[in-house]
């Protein structure tokens, strides 16, 4: 019989053989077992298992000593075979059964219970993988690599609870598990998922006005912080605590766009799409331009929806735009993933992290994913989910042959019979049958394609005095005299037809569409494009889509067919006159509903708007985030034309103003994006300190610490250059963060006590505290109790003259835990107390049992058990009413080891 094996990572990294413990030396050589176990039987090359050990700059004669370490961890499992160290091409592997290392145990069973339909086989597996966590993951290892995989691992231990803590809740579970749920709720106030849950547990042990009172709290405190009401899942429960029922609700997403109006014909690819939907689950409708690929998709999925009860995502992803790249997968996995209701702040970093969340979140749901104008089928693949309950519709020019699970449906030109059918949906039946010799050389001429004939349609409506066959020769006069299904003919001639009939004003405006970023245009950037009036410009287009030309869908956003874009953006216009006064409007607009977000932000001096400019600014918070969210899809492409034009100032400006959204939403895709192209276009001192400086700051929210460690030493020596105070106290304070961040609190102390000086010369008083206060921090970390109790005072006294009672307790808290570590436990004990008085009148219950805590080691250092037992009672009582039953099993294990007389 075979050793068995046991190699633990999902807590102190650890190995054993056959129940024994193996010698596995000092950290760095446990860090080599761990970064050829997270992938094991998979090959690590040297230099990447080099850099997961030592970091990007390893020492001189690190390759040596990694052998080194290679060589003893050999010796160590020497006297079994069933675990080995195998040299590879370039590199080694740890070769063994998956199963003996934890982590992959614990997700074959998060996987398990991902396929599993029963909740209580769900809740018994992730149970069994909860059960595999000992504590933190790679307790023992240290370095950057050991961090950012701690944390992603940590996401998944969280996710997979979760996920158990839903299954339990469907089973009744509630009351047993509320201790748990609250301190989770009181953890992550603003997270809807967890307050669902907590809202349900309430709910099932009989506290339903308890449970309501929670949807008002959440509520209350969503509203505040984003300008946002909560989700569709919070509202339907508390809808249905409200009836007195506290079943379950789920986000479903409801992403499809509207039904289209007048759709005939396709029964043969209808019934096809119904087969295979049923026998593979996946289809891939391909045909040209014009075929009504997008018009049959969405026609199945709303024939269909009663099959997708968990709901519907959609993307476009622009495989075909004139003017517009195709969009990357993971831009749409992230898209899907915040339609599926996952906050912003529990997407990972990682791209293909994003995509196995995407994948775990569906493979239970019955949804339906349309993905329209694809380019490929590598555009395709990570957006497909997983299972057998999903159904997934693509669209396509392309027959996508490496989609290899999806049936293809290949999509001819209208049969002639519904061609007439589509005619006699614009022009009347009564037109249609008086000329039946005509309508069939208009379909001829048309060459049965769903757009041609639409557009034909429409403009035969326009003329009621002249006849079918009058037009069909007009058609014939402009070359489209054959039949022809090729749209790279037809369309572009019926095209030049209809356009022909336009005025001069929707000429103008037909032209500027076709040429306008983005993937659609709101009526505020279209009277801006146009230099009319909103008033004058919306008739407009509504004569445009009555012409068959534009389509105009919610909040009255204009879209245009690729084709019909293509052929627009050929006619001619005043092209950058308009397109200046479209980034203008966005930048406008952008700016002022960027004020009413965040209204303490340093005002930004704006040159004046192009002549014809519309500014639509909001007016409130809700609404100016309204509007950011229709823009996000056009704004990094307003952005990109006005980078090709060389406004730079603008460039800048866009990104500045979206900064706030950006991090209030999240969208740090969005905000990367932005910032590098501000960075390039930057001609400005100032605006290239804030923009690194930003861009820094954004790459360390990701974990990208290296990159942004270089940007910020790049504002920070622009900043110097510049030399305005403000710039070069923002830059260290942003340094310090960062280096707070990777727990380097030397490094964060220097940077800390470099920005004050500056932040003092801008005379703003909340500024200046909050900088004492950073560096009162930094200074207790790093043992500089002196420093520490200095500065702490002067944030107090700050503090104390702007009313900020909660940021006082804050000071008072490290003055209090400063004069503990120098032995002045007497102070120290008054300091806390007045701390909790503090949090008291603010009612924060929270920080209050915190400090209790805190309290009770200065008692006990003065021999005062009774004291001590005393505030520690009383925190354990908050604890246990809170919900936070980890921090109360702590309690309860300090009052047991108080020493009794």
């Amino acid at each position: 019989m075979g050793s068995a094996i046991e190699i633990a990572l999902l807590g102190e990294v650890s190995a054993r053989v056959d129940g024994l413990d193996v010698e596995l030396g000092p950290a760095r050589q446990r860090c080599v077992l761990a970064a050829l176990a997270v992938d094991v039987n998979q090959a690590v090359s040297m230099s990447r298992l080099t850099e997961r050990v030592w970091g990007a700059e390893p020492p001189p004669r690190s390759r040596a000593t990694l052998h080194s370490y290679l060589s003893r961890l050999r010796q160590a499992f020497a006297g079994t075979t069933a675990v080995t160290l195998a040299s590879r091409a370039d590199g080694y592997a740890l070769v063994t059964d998956e199963s003996a290392v934890d982590l992959m145990r614990f997700r074959a069973l998060r996987d398990e219970a991902r396929r599993q339909r029963d909740d209580e086989a769900v809740a018994r597996v992730l149970t069994e993988a909860a059960a595999l966590w000992r504590g933190e993951p790679l307790t023992g290892v240290g370095g950057e690599w050991a961090g950012h995989t701690r944390d992603l691992l940590a996401g998944e231990r969280d996710a997979a609870e979760l996920d158990l803590v839903d299954a339990r809740l469907r089973l009744g579970q509630g009351p047993e598990l509320l201790a748990t749920i609250s301190a989770r709720a009181a953890a992550s106030p603003l997270d809807e998922r967890v307050a669902a849950q907590h809202m349900r547990a309430l709910a099932q042990a009989g506290r339903s006005t308890e449970a309501l009172d929670r949807f008002r709290a959440v509520r209350a405190l969503l509203v505040e912080e984003f300008g946002t009401e909560p989700g569709a899942e919070l509202r339907e429960l508390h809808e249905k605590l409200l009836l007195g029922d506290a079943g379950p609700a789920a986000e479903v997403p409801r992403q499809l766009p509207s039904a289209p109006a007048q759709f005939v014909g396709r029964e043969e690819d209808l019934a096809e799409l119904d087969d295979a939907m049923r026998t593979q689950g996946v289809a891939a409708i391909a045909g040209a331009g014009g075929m009504g690929k997008t018009w049959l998709a969405l026609h199945w999925a709303h024939r269909n929806l009663h099959r997708f009860p968990d709901g519907q995502l959609f993307v476009d992803l622009r495989g075909f735009s004139p003017d517009e790249t195709p969009m990357e997968p993971d831009v749409a996995v992230r898209g899907f993933l915040h339609a599926l209701g996952l906050d912003a702040s529990r997407v990972p970093a990682d791209p293909q992290a994003r995509a196995a969340l995407f994948r775990g979140l569906t493979a239970q749901r019955r949804l339906l994913v349309v993905i329209d104008n694809a380019a490929d089928a590598a555009q395709v693949l990570p957006l497909l989910p997983v299972g057998d309950t999903c159904r997934v519709l693509v669209t396509s020019r392309n027959r996508l042959p490496g989609l290899v699970t999806a049936r293809a449906v290949g999509l001819d030109v209208l049969a002639d019979s519904d061609a007439s059918t589509v005619l006699a949906g614009r022009i009347g039946a009564t037109r249609l049958t008086a000329e039946p010799l005509a309508v069939a050389r208009l379909i001829d001429l048309c060459g049965g394609l769903p757009l041609a004939l639409s557009i034909v349609g429409a403009r035969v409506l326009t003329e009621p005095d002249l006849s079918l066959a009058a037009i069909a020769r007009q058609l014939e006069e402009l070359g489209l005299g054959a039949l022809d299904a090729d749209p790279s003919v037809s369309v572009p001639v019926v095209l030049s037809w209809s356009y022909r009939a336009l005025t001069d004003r929707q000429k103008e405006l037909f032209a500027l569409l076709g040429m306008a970023p983005g993937e659609d245009i709101g009526p505020g950037a279209a009277a801006s494009l146009a230099g009319l009036s909103t008033e004058d410009t919306c008739s407009t287009l509504r004569a445009l889509e009555q012409a068959s030309l534009i389509s105009i869908g919610s909040g009255f956003r204009v879209r245009m067919h690729d084709l019909v874009r293509a052929y627009a953006a050929e006619r001619p216009g005043h092209r950058e006159e308009a397109l200046r006064r479209l980034v203008d409007h966005h930048a406008h607009t952008a700016h002022a509903n960027d004020r009413l977000i965040d209204p303490h932000r340093p005002l930004i001096d704006l040159d004046a708007a192009a002549a014809g400019t519309v500014v639509t600014p909001a007016a409130d918070k809700a609404g100016a985030l309204a509007w950011f969210d229709a823009e996000r899809g056009t704004r990094r492409a307003v952005q990109q034309a006005a980078a090709w034009h060389g406004w730079n100032d603008r460039v800048v400006l866009l990104a500045r103003v979206s900064h706030a959204y950006h991090q209030l939403r999240g969208h740090l895709d969005d905000e990367l994006a932005m910032w590098q192209t501000a960075i390039d276009a930057a001609d400005d001192p100032e605006e290239r300190v804030v923009a690194h400086r930003i861009m820094g700051s954004s790459l360390g929210q990701v974990q990208r610490f290296d990159e942004a460690q270089h940007h910020l030493a790049r504002s920070l020596a622009l900043a110097e250059q510049v030399g305005e105070p403000l710039q070069l106290a923002d830059a260290h304070g942003t340094l310090a963060w960062l280096w707070a961040s990777r727990s380097e609190y030397g490094k964060a102390f220097e940077h800390a006590k470099a920005a004050l000086p500056h932040y003092q010369k801008t005379g703003n008083q909340m500024l200046i505290a909050l900088a004492h206060n950073n560096i009162g921090h930094c200074a207790s970390e790093v043992g500089d109790t002196d420093h520490g109790r200095e500065h702490a005072r002067k944030a107090l006294t700050l503090l104390h003259e702007l009313r900020d009672r909660q940021g006082e307790a804050t000071a008072v808290d490290t003055l209090a835990r400063i004069e503990h570590q120098v032995g002045n436990h007497t102070a120290a004990v008054a300091l806390y107390e007045h701390a909790i008085e503090l949090c008291q009148a603010e009612n924060d219950d929270y920080t209050t049992a915190n400090m209790l805590t805190n309290l009770g080691h200065p008692h006990l250092a003065l021999e005062q058990r009774d004291q001590a037992t005393a505030v520690w009672e009383r925190a354990l009582d908050m604890f246990e009413r809170q919900g936070r039953e980890d921090e109360a099993d702590r309690m309860r294990k300090k009052l047991a080891a108080v020493p009794r007389d």
